[in-house]
């Protein structure tokens, strides 16, 4: 029986690899356009995993109104209150954690294909040895065009944006935004509960900048697959929820991103008594009483 490091070559480098490799040969030896490429073909294999996920997301937003209520009836109660939302997420068809499969499915994708073009970007006799011995037999031609373009609009996709520098550090605010934006859609704003609407907040704000993080320190290459991923998670997310969710500059304010409380209303404007009927102040008495004693003075004269 083979190691760890075999199983994981066998299935999952080589195949990843050899994938790239086609799409680049037959897309016009274009190695940014076989990592797009690549990225659907992932998302379309994954459909079955992502879809339950995304319309479970419709129906907890669906949810949120009733969980609010039992929020409200059973607040005092964490018991109770984590009682009553479970019955409601069983009678929905519900399960809050869905969403965590398909992330977890995606760590080996992230990883083989981090691998995956470093080995097919490589050009260092090392890395051209290693190639050698992943490739496929009939993918053999590749050879003729090693070493591969690996550029795109002046970028070096094997390396970081930290070694690279300039506007290459847009793609990691790139990877960081549109995962913010596909996981505030697919993510309610509150489950009705104080540890699930926290653990929804960490998630909208940490895992966006958790990959915008993974996007700094690793190949540029690697952000053009999350760009795309979320950027087709988004979309079909409108599809499901509808595309009002894809609008997320509505009601923004600095206090929304941060989860802050909303600010406060403008004070009312003050209404003069005279226009409401209120009684008169002591000052609004003596002026009136002494503008009575003026009138009195000049009927005598």
């Amino acid at each position: 029986m083979g190691s760890i490091t075999d199983i994981w070559t066998v299935a999952i480098l080589r195949p990843m690899l050899n994938a790239l490799l086609w799409l680049y040969s037959v897309l016009g030896e274009q190695f940014w356009l076989a990592i797009i490429f690549f990225t659907i073909i992932v998302r379309v294999i994954m459909t079955p995993l992502m879809l339950p996920q995304q319309r479970s997301a419709k129906k907890m937003q669906e949810l949120q109104p009733r969980l609010q209520e039992i929020q409200k009836k059973y607040g005092k109660d964490r018991e109770k209150l984590s009682q009553e939302q479970m019955k409601l997420y069983k009678e929905a068809g519900v399960n809050p954690m869905g969403g965590c499969l398909p992330m977890l499915v995606q760590f080996p994708i992230w990883i083989g294909l981090y691998q995956s073009i470093m080995q097919a970007l490589g050009y260092q006799p090392l890395n051209l040895l290693s190639l050698s011995q992943n490739i496929y037999p009939f993918m053999q031609g590749i050879w003729a065009a090693v070493p591969l373009n690996r550029f795109f609009l002046g970028m070096d996709l094997a390396l970081t944006p930290q070694q690279l520098g300039g506007l290459t550090y847009a793609l990691p605010v790139l990877v960081a935004f549109t995962s913010w934006w596909q996981t505030k859609m697919t993510t309610p704003g509150g489950t009705g509960g104080q540890q699930p609407a926290g653990m929804n907040q960490s998630m909208t704000l940490m895992m966006p900048l958790m990959f915008g993080f993974f996007s700094l320190n690793f190949s540029t290459g690697l952000s053009f697959y999350f760009i795309v991923s979320n950027i087709i998670g988004i979309v079909t997310q409108g599809f499901i929820s509808g595309w009002e969710g894809l609008m997320f500059w509505k009601g923004m304010s600095l206090s929304s991103l941060l989860g802050g409380a909303k600010g406060k209303p403008a004070p009312s404007k003050q209404v003069s008594s005279t226009s409401t009927g209120t009684a008169p102040t002591g000052s609004q008495k003596g002026t009136t009483s002494g503008s009575k004693s003026r009138k009195k003075r000049r009927r005598k004269r």
